[in-house]
């Protein structure tokens, strides 16, 4: 991966700290040097397959756990579903080689919270970990393309699935969640406490049939919810 300066735009809040697990050394030491570039960015472990990422999550409690796809023993889209299920989930992105829309599909009902593919320019990978390290979400470009597209196709045939059935505040919350922001800095946006953000949440997804953030997001997207320049 090649190398790309940052810009210092992070508060001084404690680093995102990050795990990375592919069970490529070269990936590994590529990643992590994209990753070092961001002094609000730490790497605090490396796992070379599923079982260990699991393992070491435990023991070092980052904030995001960066999995590849495919890895021996126990497979990235194995460990993400493992880690949504902890007690103290983590954000889970998906940095792979692979991007078809099975793995997508699979990943994301698996919990995963973002997905990157490794030929993505680097930035990419930044924002991704800022954004799942802040509670949000994030999707490659062109992954982010491709699961508008099945979307749609997907209400097309169940017209049922409507922003009408939201209330105004639930409408607010969801535009908050289509610029990727937490549940922390929605709640500030709108005056709310966090806990009462967090049931808008839930309430959206449900009324939405949208299986997680990201699915919510592109549907604030889709609505025009979100101003030009923020999606």
């Amino acid at each position: 991966m090649e190398d790309t300066a940052v810009e210092d735009t992070a508060s001084d809040s404690r680093p995102v700290r990050v795990l990375i697990a592919d069970d490529e050394a070269m990936i590994r030491a590529g990643v992590r040097a994209i990753l070092a570039r961001d002094p609000h960015v730490e790497v605090v472990a490396e796992a070379v397959d599923g079982h260990e990422a699991v393992a070491l999550a435990r023991r070092y409690r980052p904030d995001v756990v960066l999995l590849d796809i495919q890895m021996p023993g126990l497979d990235g889209l194995a460990a993400a579903a493992r880690l949504h299920k902890e007690s103290a989930p983590v954000g889970v992105i998906m940095l792979t080689t692979f991007g078809q829309d099975d793995y997508v599909t699979r990943a994301l009902e698996g919990g995963a919270d973002g997905f990157l593919l490794k030929a993505d320019d680097p930035r990419e990978l930044l924002n991704g970990v800022r954004a799942v390290g802040a509670g949000g979400a994030y999707l490659s470009p062109r992954v982010a393309a491709r699961v508008i597209a099945g979307l749609r196709a997907h209400r097309a045939a169940h017209p049922h699935r409507s922003l009408e059935r939201l209330t105004e505040r639930e409408r607010d919350v969801l535009a908050g969640l289509g610029t990727g922001l937490s549940n922390a800095e929605i709640a500030s946006r709108l005056h709310l406490v966090e806990g009462t953000v967090k049931a808008h949440v839930s309430a959206v997804l449900a009324k939405l049939g949208a299986r997680n953030r990201v699915e919510a997001a592109i549907s604030a997207y889709e609505a025009g919810l979100v101003p030009p320049g923020r999606r």
